[in-house]
């Protein structure tokens, strides 16, 4: 077991433990609940012999779930189960599998709780199907369980490549539309086999400006912001002076892109050209431009899709300085390369390259290479073997070669099955890459010391304490009240904080809602539409007349059909491109403003919030109140 409980919370689980607290109430000491543990699917499986089953009282989970997350390794409340388990695996029921997978817990006491299978033997993962929903003895008792757990990748097995999964799950094809797998194209090819493009025409809609010739101005440096130390503009700015470069993008007569710098403090000093080979991004807010200096590959300028030159933020314009700094030494006023520290390779790639490696080079530079496929983007490792440079099957199902060279019967226990492990294991694979943690190159990758991704179905705790040196964001990266995120691809950073990671009835997992094989027709891989109430109340029926939820919560009488649960309950509170426009005006005349990204907390930020209240209006958190719909009925004059 992985840790030991603070004492408050032991307190809480052992006055807990045996259902004492439980809304079940009617004895059932002789009850008995009877089932089999099995992999694989209802045609192919193995049975699975000396595996412990656990019944974990969701009385326990529930008191939990009201103490306040810990964002730290051996943190004793952030895995659910199995913190649980850790804490009163003495005290919990359990039993044995025997040879064909089978189990008998008797004299179980009224209650509800979580089924969690231990394996004991390598090839299968903690978990099961049923660890996610509680349910009560007699909903238990009814009838035999059939109990599924998730396989596990051996040791050995090595990458395949997307295109050699889905020769046996073709239904799976939907993956090649998602952005997930769009993320990064190689500019000037037409796309392959594993790039859809029909769900976002105007993904390249950045791209095709710098095709068609497009100048930036970079000017008015400064020194103490992050990534866009300049402002940037495709006119030249009434002071010639506070121009330090201009980068000029061109289509080349060979026909690929590239980029002139010329230095506009230093005539003499000789202008440079760089080859732009990728473009990242592109269909959710915002593109960037990955160009070449010898081995290494860096990101510049980003195009925001909804860009506005009018708005005054310069985070919000339709272009945005990224890493122009690189190019220009202001020191010296001459013009520069990158260092090959900050490269793509080293820095980025990770979170995006399925089977990602790195290894060191001669020079002690990094060279990064991912999983070949015959289908791949581009052969980014010189092998001669195109390459996958975007997500694939194997970035959360594991690598694949022992699971296609198994047999059918033996396959389901050679590959992860992420909807078989515990909720918060299979949201873990996501939030690897949706948080902000510190990998062990110091930067935001979350590798480990051999530069190497976490492998689906790996707990929270191990992924914290092998491929983290800092668990999570940072204060600058979140709003004033210390939860909301504010800086992008923070959305399991907020997740476990919520009440749907760590509560007694239903653990959520991120694929409750998206659809990671991207089959769901509606924005960002949803399974439902999130303009409409049903995306909630499918789970949430007792919130399905809405009107009279609204007007229980807010006293507001506005037409239900004007609004839906997302309104309030999923803000927009970070922000990746330039937003989605103005909210509110304030009493100074200043605008709120709406950004893109999701808050998953899930709860309802209010107008007296840290982030909003005596906040000049163009740095506070978007809140529900400060959105243009409230323009009728919300005040925020006094804000």
């Amino acid at each position: 077991m992985k840790k030991t409980i603070a004492g408050a919370l032991a307190l809480s689980a052992l006055l807990l433990i045996f259902g004492c607290t439980q809304p079940e109430v009617r004895n059932l000491a002789d009850t008995s609940i009877k089932g089999v543990v099995e992999d694989g699917s209802a045609k192919n499986f193995l049975k699975i012999a000396d595996a412990t089953v656990w019944l974990i009282p969701a009385a326990d989970v529930a008191a939990m779930g009201k103490t306040p997350i810990v964002v730290k390794k051996n943190a004793a409340n952030d895995e659910p189960l199995e913190d649980n388990l850790a804490a009163n695996c003495g005290h919990y029921l359990k039993a044995k599998t025997g040879a064909k997978g089978e189990f008998s817990i008797d004299n179980v006491p009224g209650g509800k709780y979580f089924v969690y299978v231990e394996p004991t033997d390598s090839r299968h993962l903690p978990g099961g199907d049923m660890s996610r929903k509680a349910m009560s003895v007699s909903e238990l008792a009814a009838a035999p369980l059939t109990v599924k757990v998730s396989g596990n990748v051996p040791a050995t097995a090595t990458y395949v490549g997307t295109s050699k999964c889905l020769r046996c799950h073709e239904e799976r094809k939907h993956f090649s539309q998602t952005m997930h797998r769009l993320g990064i194209q190689v500019v000037g090819k037409t796309p392959g086999k594993l790039q859809d493009y029909s769900r976002f025409p105007n993904i390249n809609k950045g791209l095709d400006k710098l095709m068609a010739g497009t100048t930036f101005w970079f000017h008015s440096y400064d020194k103490t912001r992050s990534f866009d130390k300049y402002l940037i503009s495709t006119k030249a700015p009434a002071d010639a002076s506070s121009v330090s470069y201009t980068a000029t993008f061109f289509k080349d007569t060979d026909g690929k892109l590239k980029f002139r710098t010329t230095n506009a403090k230093d005539a003499t000093d000789p202008a440079r050209v760089y080859p732009v080979e990728l473009a990242y991004g592109g269909g959710v807010y915002k593109q960037r431009y990955l160009y070449r200096v010898g081995a290494d590959l860096f990101p510049f300028v980003q195009f925001n899709q909804e860009g506005n030159d009018s708005y005054a933020d310069r985070g919000r314009k339709q272009w945005r300085d990224y890493h122009g700094d690189w190019l220009f030494n202001e020191g010296t006023r001459k013009l520069s390369n990158p260092s090959p520290a900050k490269s793509f390779d080293s820095n980025c790639a990770s979170c995006h390259y399925n089977g990602y490696t790195l290894t060191k080079t001669a020079s002690g530079g990094y060279k990064a290479g991912s999983a070949n496929d015959r289908n791949g983007e581009i052969d980014i490792d010189g092998d001669g073997k195109p390459n996958e440079i975007n997500m694939g099957c194997e970035t959360c199902h594991g690598p694949g070669s022992a699971h296609v060279d198994a047999s059918e019967m033996e396959s389901p226990s050679m590959i992860v099955s992420p909807k078989k492990l515990t909720a918060a294991r299979s949201a873990m694979i996501c939030g690897q890459c949706h948080s902000r943690p510190e990998g062990n190159l110091k930067n935001d990758q979350p590798v480990n010391a051999a530069n190497k991704m976490m492998l689906p179905g790996t707990s929270r705790n191990t992924f914290l304490n092998q491929y983290t040196i800092r668990e999570d964001a940072t204060v600058k990266s979140l709003w004033a009240d210390g939860l909301h995120s504010k800086a992008h691809h923070q959305q399991y950073t907020d997740f476990i904080k919520s009440s749907k990671y760590r509560n007694g009835s239903h653990l959520v997992d991120c694929a409750d809602c998206h659809n990671p094989h991207g089959e769901a027709k509606f924005a960002h891989q949803l399974k439902a539409d999130p303009k409409t109430a049903e995306a909630c109340t499918s789970c949430h029926a007792k919130y399905a007349d809405l009107k009279t939820h609204v007007v229980e919560k807010t006293k507001c009488t506005v037409d239900a059909s004007k609004i839906t649960c997302s309104d309030c309950h999923n803000t927009k509170t970070m922000q990746s491109g330039a937003g989605l426009g103005k909210g509110l005006t304030g009493k100074d005349g200043k605008n709120y403003w709406l950004n893109d990204i999701t808050s998953h907390l899930y709860d309802v930020p209010r107008k007296d919030n840290k982030g909003v209240k005596g906040v000049e209006p163009g740095k506070a958190m978007p809140v529900p109140y400060t959105k243009p719909c409230g323009a009728a009925c919300h005040n925020t004059s006094n804000l």
